[in-house]
């Protein structure tokens, strides 16, 4: 019987190399959702809501933060299949910083389950009027004003809470304009915003903490869209920069769903899963009024 040489060493390296080449793309193959019949949204777990139509999920930051304090809300909703969307905050002033959510507002077809986060809260109180798209506004630890009233009055209404004493202000000018910023200390970040969270991550925080103009903090709001879009409320009972007892009124005085956390000011960082759970009940919630 005639018996085959052995393959020669460069006859070996291009079978592996085939071999490797087909594999990869075998796996591209299975894991590209349009090839391998997927959720092109990447939802790991979609949900039905309404009549199968999911509101895009807006997320306002507050002041002291950037977009990047939703990350782990985002990645929840996403496994549910959410189109989530979190524009920058300009923390210029609740009036022009809620004209440019709103700019954003108009560009999402469909309904909006809209949320703010802290000054955040103010903004997206502004941002959603007049806009018969955002059928549910959900606050997190969040200011809430009412038409005439501003952040900064708010939050000399209750005790409780420690951020006053533990600003920075620092002049700024953008060759336009000029005025002054407001920072937490960075030695009193972790105790004001994110007691909850690990030191090491709020020594990060601090020195990357975006500030808010003074002036604009002061802004009267001259809307208040909780008073006709139904409104979600998630306390947090630790918070030490906005006082709970504030969040507590606010949340009664305009009728919200409330639920409260044992949490320090960043409760969409340190509880994900609850807030995102609160944002999925406001979707399923307004759809099935809708109905």
């Amino acid at each position: 019987m005639a018996v085959s040489p052995p393959p020669s060493p460069a006859r070996r390296r291009i079978g592996r190399a085939t071999a490797l080449t087909l594999s990869l793309t075998a796996a591209v193959f299975l894991t590209t959702p349009a090839l391998a019949g997927g959720d092109p949204s990447g939802a790991d777990n979609p949900e039905p809501v309404g009549q199968g139509v999911k509101p895009t999920v807006v997320l306002v930051h507050g002041a002291f933060a950037d977009a990047s304090g939703w990350n782990a809300v985002v990645e929840r909703l996403q496994r549910r299949g959410y189109p989530v969307v979190a524009p920058p905050n300009l923390l210029r002033g609740v009036l022009g910083d809620a004209a440019y959510v709103a700019s954003v507002l108009k560009s999402i077809e469909g309904p909006i389950v809209l949320a703010g986060h802290s000054y955040g809260g103010a903004v997206i109180s502004q941002a959603a009027a007049g806009n018969d798209n955002v059928k549910a506004l959900v606050y997190v630890s969040a200011f809430m004003p009412d038409v005439g009233e501003n952040p900064a009055e708010l939050s000399t209404k209750f005790t409780g809470s420690e951020l006053g004493t533990a600003l920075r202000p620092v002049p700024y000018t953008d060759g336009t304009t000029s005025g002054t910023d407001l920072y937490i200390q960075n030695d009193k970040f972790h105790s004001v915003f994110a007691a909850d969270l690990p030191e090491a991550q709020t020594r990060v925080m601090a020195v990357e903490q975006r500030p808010v103009a003074q002036a604009g903090f002061a802004q009267n709001a001259t809307a208040a869209a909780w008073k006709t879009i139904p409104s979600w409320f998630i306390v947090a009972k630790n918070d030490k920069a906005i006082a709970p007892d504030l969040e507590r009124f606010e949340a009664k005085r305009a009728g919200s769903h409330t639920v409260e956390v044992d949490s320090s000011h960043v409760a969409m960082m340190s509880h994900p899963d609850l807030v995102a759970d609160q944002i999925r009940k406001a979707a399923h919630a307004t759809a099935e009024e809708a109905q």
